[in-house]
Protein backbone atom coordinates (compact mmCIF):
# COMPACT_ATOMS: atom_id res chain seq x y z
CA UNK A 1 0.00 0.00 0.00
CA UNK A 2 2.78 2.75 0.97
CA UNK A 3 4.22 1.89 -2.72
CA UNK A 4 0.72 2.71 -4.38
CA UNK A 5 0.80 5.99 -2.27
CA UNK A 6 4.51 6.56 -3.18
CA UNK A 7 3.21 5.94 -7.01
CA UNK A 8 0.87 8.05 -7.35
CA UNK A 9 2.68 10.84 -5.58
CA UNK A 10 5.42 10.28 -8.44
CA UNK A 11 2.84 10.60 -10.96
CA UNK A 12 0.65 13.25 -10.19
CA UNK A 13 4.00 15.21 -9.12
CA UNK A 14 5.41 15.00 -12.35
CA UNK A 15 1.84 15.65 -13.93
CA UNK A 16 2.24 19.12 -11.76
CA UNK A 17 5.50 20.06 -13.41
CA UNK A 18 4.62 19.23 -16.33
CA UNK A 19 1.40 21.20 -16.40
CA UNK A 20 4.18 23.83 -15.09
CA UNK A 21 5.86 23.23 -17.82
CA UNK A 22 2.73 23.77 -20.56
CA UNK A 23 2.81 20.45 -21.45
CA UNK A 24 0.01 19.82 -23.35
CA UNK A 25 -2.16 17.10 -24.45
CA UNK A 26 -0.37 13.34 -24.90
CA UNK A 27 2.84 14.74 -23.97
CA UNK A 28 1.29 15.99 -21.16
CA UNK A 29 0.08 12.17 -19.86
CA UNK A 30 3.33 10.77 -21.21
CA UNK A 31 5.26 13.10 -19.20
CA UNK A 32 3.82 12.54 -16.44
CA UNK A 33 3.82 9.00 -16.69
CA UNK A 34 7.63 8.92 -16.70
CA UNK A 35 7.45 10.25 -13.08
CA UNK A 36 5.80 7.30 -12.34
CA UNK A 37 8.16 4.87 -14.32
CA UNK A 38 11.12 5.98 -12.86
CA UNK A 39 10.03 5.70 -9.02
CA UNK A 40 8.61 2.50 -10.12
CA UNK A 41 11.88 1.31 -11.30
CA UNK A 42 13.87 3.09 -8.15
CA UNK A 43 11.51 0.70 -5.63
CA UNK A 44 11.90 -2.31 -8.07
CA UNK A 45 15.67 -1.88 -8.25
CA UNK A 46 15.91 -1.54 -4.40
CA UNK A 47 13.70 -4.14 -3.73
CA UNK A 48 15.30 -6.82 -6.35
CA UNK A 49 19.00 -5.05 -5.75
CA UNK A 50 19.24 -3.79 -2.27
CA UNK A 51 18.54 -0.53 -0.49
CA UNK A 52 22.02 1.17 -2.34
CA UNK A 53 20.07 4.45 -3.04
CA UNK A 54 23.16 6.16 -5.62
CA UNK A 55 22.89 2.65 -7.46
CA UNK A 56 19.26 2.77 -7.77
CA UNK A 57 19.35 6.58 -8.70
CA UNK A 58 21.57 5.49 -11.29
CA UNK A 59 19.50 2.77 -12.93
CA UNK A 60 16.68 4.61 -12.79
CA UNK A 61 18.23 7.83 -14.47
CA UNK A 62 19.44 5.69 -17.00
CA UNK A 63 15.98 3.64 -17.56
CA UNK A 64 14.44 7.21 -17.60
CA UNK A 65 17.03 8.66 -20.24
CA UNK A 66 16.31 5.77 -22.44
CA UNK A 67 12.21 6.33 -21.99
CA UNK A 68 12.59 9.67 -22.56
CA UNK A 69 14.43 9.50 -26.11
CA UNK A 70 12.31 7.38 -27.13
CA UNK A 71 9.14 9.54 -26.37
CA UNK A 72 10.98 12.30 -27.75
CA UNK A 73 11.13 10.79 -31.22
CA UNK A 74 7.72 9.03 -31.01
CA UNK A 75 5.82 12.46 -30.53
CA UNK A 76 8.46 14.46 -32.45
CA UNK A 77 9.25 16.85 -29.24
CA UNK A 78 12.63 17.39 -27.03
CA UNK A 79 14.10 14.91 -24.70
CA UNK A 80 13.41 17.46 -21.98
CA UNK A 81 9.80 17.96 -22.23
CA UNK A 82 10.00 14.06 -20.61
CA UNK A 83 12.98 14.02 -19.28
CA UNK A 84 12.81 16.99 -16.88
CA UNK A 85 9.46 16.28 -15.58
CA UNK A 86 9.85 12.10 -15.15
CA UNK A 87 12.65 13.03 -13.10
CA UNK A 88 10.97 15.15 -10.45
CA UNK A 89 10.47 12.14 -7.98
CA UNK A 90 13.74 11.44 -8.24
CA UNK A 91 15.44 14.74 -7.16
CA UNK A 92 16.50 14.75 -3.35
CA UNK A 93 14.32 17.32 -1.98
CA UNK A 94 14.32 16.15 1.38
CA UNK A 95 18.00 15.75 2.13
CA UNK A 96 18.41 19.09 0.30
CA UNK A 97 16.58 20.57 3.03
CA UNK A 98 17.90 18.43 5.90
CA UNK A 99 21.41 19.80 4.35
CA UNK A 100 20.68 23.29 4.53
CA UNK A 101 18.96 23.21 7.95
CA UNK A 102 21.91 21.96 9.40
CA UNK A 103 23.61 24.38 7.83
CA UNK A 104 21.66 27.09 9.06
CA UNK A 105 21.55 25.10 12.49
CA UNK A 106 25.57 25.02 12.51
CA UNK A 107 25.35 21.53 13.08
CA UNK A 108 28.38 20.61 11.01
CA UNK A 109 28.30 16.71 11.43
CA UNK A 110 24.71 16.35 10.58
CA UNK A 111 25.44 18.84 7.56
CA UNK A 112 28.19 16.77 6.66
CA UNK A 113 26.62 13.82 7.00
CA UNK A 114 23.46 14.91 4.96
CA UNK A 115 25.47 17.34 2.15
CA UNK A 116 27.38 13.90 1.45
CA UNK A 117 24.45 12.23 0.60
CA UNK A 118 22.54 14.88 -1.72
CA UNK A 119 25.58 15.56 -3.68
CA UNK A 120 26.34 11.73 -4.41
CA UNK A 121 22.56 11.03 -5.23
CA UNK A 122 22.48 13.94 -7.29
CA UNK A 123 25.57 12.97 -9.14
CA UNK A 124 24.25 9.44 -9.58
CA UNK A 125 21.35 10.55 -11.09
CA UNK A 126 23.46 13.42 -13.86
CA UNK A 127 25.78 9.96 -14.37
CA UNK A 128 23.27 8.08 -15.33
CA UNK A 129 21.10 10.69 -17.45
CA UNK A 130 24.38 11.11 -18.97
CA UNK A 131 26.06 7.89 -19.72
CA UNK A 132 22.60 6.71 -21.22
CA UNK A 133 21.97 9.97 -23.25
CA UNK A 134 25.49 9.19 -24.95
CA UNK A 135 24.96 5.93 -25.63
CA UNK A 136 21.84 5.89 -26.97
CA UNK A 137 22.91 9.02 -29.48
CA UNK A 138 25.64 6.63 -30.34
CA UNK A 139 23.44 4.15 -31.53
CA UNK A 140 20.99 5.95 -32.93
CA UNK A 141 23.53 7.42 -35.37
CA UNK A 142 24.84 4.44 -36.48
CA UNK A 143 21.51 3.13 -36.78
CA UNK A 144 20.21 6.23 -38.59
CA UNK A 145 23.62 6.20 -40.95
CA UNK A 146 22.74 2.66 -41.84
CA UNK A 147 19.50 3.52 -42.70
CA UNK A 148 20.30 5.90 -44.91
CA UNK A 149 23.18 3.87 -46.57
CA UNK A 150 20.29 1.20 -47.54
CA UNK A 151 17.74 3.71 -48.84
CA UNK A 152 19.32 6.49 -50.64
CA UNK A 153 16.56 7.84 -51.96
CA UNK A 154 15.29 9.08 -48.57
CA UNK A 155 17.74 11.80 -48.64
CA UNK A 156 15.77 14.00 -50.63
Amino acid sequence: MNEFIQLMAALFGSLGFAMIFNIHGKKLIWAAFGGFYVWAIYLLWQHIFGSNDYISAFAASSLLTLYAELMARWHKTPVTVFLVSGSIPLIPGASLYRTMNWLMGNHTLLFRRDSIYTILFATSMAAGITATTLIFRMIWGIIIRHHLRHHPERLR
